[in-house]
């Protein structure tokens, strides 16, 4: 059975020839049409990749993106639209987008970036089912359980994408490490740094906040000013 990616895309035509594309390269395909019905499809099928449209009618993409991160953090997701400036990549590295395609895109293109993301989650899972059985991190009151990626500050669970449940377990893993921005992108990235400061400096900012809404007044993970960061 081929993996299962969901087309969330109002445009009917290119919603079809998505479909269409996919079946071609042996990907089993689902289509929503709006945000709601997107949720709902994830709700009854287990999807392991999901290309969505940020221009939706009713619910916006951004929402959707949120949503499905929130509830489903190993799903990958890539986002296509029109739009293409910093504050709107910026705002889908904090939600968690696992790439973005600029709208009119090649399909060659699409299909190698989806399958990247795929491979990445599914060579990440491996790793993870192989290193970390039974096996629970701990650092003050935060605990780590790997197998099941659960996250819990003072016993309650915090919800956290992937990309920062992974930047979180690394720090933790060692504790007196500094990395390096390098360090985190390549580790948690799996792709060669190029200077991409900000991605790993939105995520670290996102486990902050996460973290503090149970504990404001305790102080996880330290910046360690030109060098990076470590747990404090």
């Amino acid at each position: 059975m081929g993996k299962v990616i969901l087309i969330v895309e109002d445009d009917n035509d290119i919603s079809q020839m998505l479909k269409e594309l996919l079946a071609g390269q042996g990907y089993e395909t689902v289509q929503a049409f709006s945000g709601t019905e997107a949720l709902l499809c994830m709700e009854k099928q287990k999807m392991d990749g999901v290309i969505l449209d940020l221009m939706l009618p009713g619910m916006a993409g951004e929402e959707v993106l949120c949503a499905i991160k929130e509830t489903y953090p190993e799903t990958s997701v890539i986002v296509s639209s029109a739009r293409d400036d910093v504050q709107t990549r910026v705002s889908l590295l904090r939600a968690g987008a696992d790439d973005y395609l600029i709208k009119p895109f090649d399909t060659e293109e699409l299909l190698a970036r989806l399958e990247a993301v795929l491979r990445r989650s599914a060579e990440t899972g491996k790793q993870r089912d192989l290193a970390n059985q039974e096996e629970v991190l701990e650092y003050k009151n935060i605990r780590i359980y790997p197998e099941n990626l659960l996250v819990q500050v003072s016993a309650q669970e915090v919800s956290l994408t992937k990309r920062e449940y992974l930047i979180l377990e690394l720090l933790m893993r060692y504790p007196g490490k500094v990395f390096t921005r390098s360090n985190i992108y390549e580790s948690v990235w799996k792709e060669e740094f190029l200077g991409e400061e900000n991605a790993v400096n939105v995520h670290i900012s996102n486990i902050r906040q996460k973290l503090a809404k149970i504990c404001p007044d305790e102080t996880y993970i330290q910046t360690v000013w030109g060098i990076g960061f470590k747990m404090k």
